[in-house]
């Protein structure tokens, strides 16, 4: 009844306006229309009835009536909002996250944190598969589960401290496995003359789900054709079987019985591999630690090393090989992991989705220089932010170089999401255009241009009309320089060294490819694609590998953004998006967009060819005359007659 109340006087009110003005009154909005568009507008809301008797007492909307509105914070709200839908700040469906690196909590045995997905597969021998829930890793020789297939002593560790196998199962990928009933080892199965004994090997204690042990008999699958052809048993000196093997050889020769020790993948000290057919598990240890829980935690012995680089070979941790290197682990805190559930992940992507609004918001507050959105250095975080900058976490979900020296970010803690904290990013940042949500969102260089076109210039990359390509036989068409390629051109000619401002940051990614990490050109890139290794152990995806054409043959081993490069495209590639944006200011196209863009805003359609004569040129000199204000201009839209006249 109240809310009817309200409406019905704010009726009243409007009525007796219209009447005053006569019915066919004149084409410009009443004083309370007029401040109800304005409230709408610039606050999300109608005005009260207060607001609406203060008004009419006053008898006029001044100008320090707008600018006192533009101080609101729901008026800051509503700008978080226009900007959010010019920058598309919404990087949920730019991440892509298949969980490997995950850490699920078990519930048998010790209930350790494990990964369990694709990276089991590498680590242990199948997918899907965790660690020995029910054997800490350095006290492995407390239990033998499978006597007949295990050392008399067990080897925890290697010599530099990687972790073995502390257990094996036959993998039901290769192998059928039955159980054994009325057994309760796999020695009295054969006592009782339930197995044969020369398939002692092939018998295996395997958990029920009860976690009790069960002796199997585990032979070659019958129903897989790989291992349907392991007809020969290849007996050892008492009789037993030790492999099985296909006679004709083929694509599974053979499959020998498990054991704890691995075999070398290409004979590398420290490249571990399982045994094919076999799943090898480590322990558990309790002593382990992640960064989002406090305390110790149990965790699988491989997950819990903190590592940065593989004793053996040092090989770096700090790729996306760490899932399938046996020696890396999780890192120190677990930082190279994340917990089970998916609320971490979604955390990261809401404040980096944040991030660029924030930045918007603070040069709007301060009244500074609009285009500083897109120049300043400024950035802010809060606790999951300051956490992932600081402490390089989850580096193959989130491939992301901090803003900053890491010791520079505000250190917050993990749980304060909703505090954000200001600092200065480093010389190579730029306003919105270098931070993570803008780099992912848009993930190629071609993207970014063309968002930055779109978004910043009103413009759009279009071919000329009435174009004709040639002919597909036309030697033009092969052309790989998109800039000079038939049909191409039109955009690209424009697009490929617009982009290079953005050819130190990563495609696909957020990182910064910093000069001294990844030099112009790379000898060692250079020397692999000579060789033929195009990926040089994953360390060469930033440079040209291949060569398509003569100049790609000429550029292996050079970062891929030098590659067509002119001579004066390369200064694009050092100075960054900032120069960009100063050369196209100096054109006006910033100035007559930021225009556009906001009379859209506010009159909820684009300008007329008409109103672009009226009020374009005066509104970019107003705006260009008070230093790029934002705020000034919207002043200035909302005092047009278009904006005072009813539609």
């Amino acid at each position: 009844m109240q809310k009817l109340r309200v409406v019905t006087a704010v009726a009243a009110l409007l009525s007796s306006a219209a009447l005053a003005q006569g019915v066919c009154g004149p084409s410009q909005l009443s004083l309370e229309r007029r401040l109800r568009q304005l409230y709408l507008d610039l606050l999300g809301r109608p005005p009260t009835m207060d607001e609406y008797r203060f008004t009419q007492a006053k008898g006029a909307i001044l100008e320090e009536d707008v600018r006192e509105l533009m101080q609101r914070e729901p008026f800051y709200g509503r700008m978080r909002t226009y900007h959010r839908a010019l920058l598309r700040a919404n990087i949920s469906a730019s991440i892509f996250v298949n969980a490997d690196t995950r850490l699920a909590t078990t519930t048998d045995g010790l209930r350790p944190l494990e990964i369990r997905g694709n990276p089991s597969s590498s680590l242990r021998g199948r997918n899907g598969v965790g660690c020995d829930h029910f054997l800490e890793q350095d006290n492995c020789n407390a239990s033998h589960e499978d006597p007949q297939l295990e050392p008399p002593t067990k080897t925890c560790r290697d010599a530099l401290g990687v972790p073995l196998p502390v257990s094996v199962d036959y993998s039901t990928d290769q192998y059928s496995c039955a159980q054994v009933m009325g057994a309760s080892s796999c020695a009295d199965a054969v006592t009782q003359g339930l197995v044969p004994d020369r398939h002692l090997y092939f018998c295996d204690m395997r958990r029920l789900s009860s976690g009790t042990l069960a002796p199997h008999v585990c032979l070659p699958s019958a129903t897989n054709p790989l291992t349907a052809a392991l007809t020969v048993e290849e007996l050892d000196g008492q009789g037993r079987v030790v492999a099985f093997v296909n006679p004709a050889g083929g694509t599974l020769p053979r499959l020998d019985k498990c054991g704890l020790t691995l075999p070398l993948n290409g004979g590398v000290r420290g490249r571990y591999q399982p045994q094919r057919g076999c799943v090898q598990r480590e322990g558990v240890v309790r002593n382990a630690a992640t960064f989002w829980t406090s305390g110790p935690q149990v965790m699988c012995a491989i997950e819990a090393q903190a590592r940065d680089l593989n004793p053996w070979t040092m090989e770096s941790c700090e790729t996306s090989r760490f899932l399938g290197d046996r020696s890396c682990g999780c890192g120190v805190g677990a930082r190279r992991c994340e917990p089970g559930d998916a609320s971490l992940h979604a955390a990261r992507i809401a404040s980096l989705n944040e991030e660029p609004l924030l930045i918007a918001d603070s040069v709007l507050r301060r009244d500074e220089d609009y285009f500083s959105v897109l120049t300043t250095r400024r950035s802010f975080v809060n606790g999951t932010l300051s956490q992932l900058f600081r402490n390089a976490q989850s580096p193959t979900v989130w491939l992301t170089t901090a803003p900053a020296q890491p010791a520079l970010v505000p250190d917050l803690p993990l749980e304060q999401r909703d505090t954000w904290v200001e600092y200065t990013r480093d010389a190579q940042a730029s306003g919105v255009l270098t931070t993570p949500a803008w780099l992912y969102r848009f993930p190629t260089q071609r993207a970014r241009v063309n968002q930055f076109w779109e978004a910043f210039l009103c413009k759009h990359f279009a071919p000329p009309a009435g174009t004709v390509v040639p002919p597909p036989e036309d030697s033009c068409n092969r052309e790989n320089n998109l800039a000079r390629r038939c049909g191409c051109s039109y955009c690209h000619a424009t697009i490929e060294p617009t982009g290079a401002h953005w050819g130190r940051f990563g495609e696909r990614n957020a990182q910064y490819l910093d000069p001294e990490v990844f030099p112009r050109l790379s000898a060692r890139c250079r020397d692999c694609a000579l060789a033929g290794d195009t990926t040089c152990n994953n360390e060469c995806g930033n440079y040209v590998m291949q060569a398509f054409d003569g100049e790609g043959a000429s550029s292996l081993g050079l970062l891929r953004t030098y590659l067509y490069r002119t001579p004066e495209e390369e200064p694009n590639i050092i100075a960054g998006p900032a120069l960009l944006v100063e050369r196209m200011l100096q054109t006006g196209d910033l100035e007559r967009c930021a225009v556009k863009n906001v009379w859209q805003h506010l009159l909820g359609r684009p300008m007329t060819g008409e109103e672009e004569r009226l009020y374009l040129k005066h509104l970019v000199s107003e705006f260009a005359a008070n230093g790029h204000n934002l705020k000034h201009l919207m002043l200035r839209v909302v005092q047009t007659d278009a904006y005072r006249r009813v539609d």
